[in-house]
């Protein structure tokens, strides 16, 4: 089997290489480009094609294919006090104090 050989895939990992080279596409990278991440994201959900054998029903990692980074952490840092939803300011408020002083114990040696 020659490298880069796709035989060996499920039609379900070739579905989700097909959409995720979708969506790469749609962003502004070039199909092959797109291709390679595409796959890349798939082997590293999957540890890559059908294996043979008993007990090789694995779950499948979705990291990979997750984004990452808070959800408008930047942007919600910018916008004013006034501006902060009433939960967002709590939030705020609790995290200051849990955060404010506190040290960590160490731990006992014995």
């Amino acid at each position: 089997m020659p490298r880069g050989d796709k035989s060996k895939y499920t039609s379900k990992q070739e579905r989700q290489a097909e959409h995720i080279e979708e969506d790469y596409e749609k962003r502004g990278t070039s199909k092959k480009e797109a291709k390679r991440r595409a796959w890349a994201t798939v082997n590293a959900m999957s540890g890559g094609g059908k294996k043979s054998g008993s007990g090789r029903g694995k779950k499948t990692n979705k990291a990979p294919a997750k984004k990452g980074g808070r959800k408008g952490g930047a942007a919600s840092a910018k916008r004013s006090k006034a501006a902060k939803s009433r939960s967002a300011k709590k939030a705020a408020a609790t995290r200051k104090r849990r955060s404010g002083g506190r040290k960590k114990s160490a731990s006992k040696s014995r």
